[in-house]
């Protein structure tokens, strides 16, 4: 119980950082397709964030920057990122306009969610997702 409680009192927050090779064009991707905007913002470093949700947030980062180890400068591989949506069908029409790469068009899944998947603009595969039922 002391651990856990120590564990609390040191975690002050937690955010994925996608590296990028166009920081701006990605985070106006994120901007456009689910509606976040930057709460941070360099050349270098853009914090995304979303007025609904104070507590989220994700990190887009250059990746040829001084501080980004060269043994993870590669492209994503093995990750999907899932933003559970209220609609699924409007994300998907809204990356169609936007001219994202939809790997999975929005299909209803057996545990009680629409699901799609699409890549934004750097390769990171990205698991678009919106309650339709309840988990049986």
């Amino acid at each position: 119980m002391e651990v856990a409680f120590a564990m609390e009192l040191l975690m002050q927050r937690c955010f994925t950082n996608i590296l990028c090779a166009d920081v701006d064009r990605t985070a106006a991707f994120y901007e456009e397709l689910l509606g976040l905007h930057r709460h941070y913002d360099s050349d270098w470093f853009v914090i995304l964030s979303h007025h609904d949700l104070p507590r989220f947030e994700i990190g887009l980062l250059q990746r040829d920057h001084a501080i980004v180890p060269q043994a993870v400068k590669a492209p994503p591989a093995g990750v999907m990122v899932t933003f559970v949506v209220a609609h699924c069908d409007a994300v998907h029409d809204a990356a169609r306009a936007l001219g994202a790469e939809v790997l999975e068009p929005p299909t209803d899944m057996p545990y009680g969610q629409r699901r799609m998947l699409l890549r934004d603009p750097e390769g990171t595969v990205l698991d678009i997702s919106a309650p339709i039922a309840a988990m049986r």
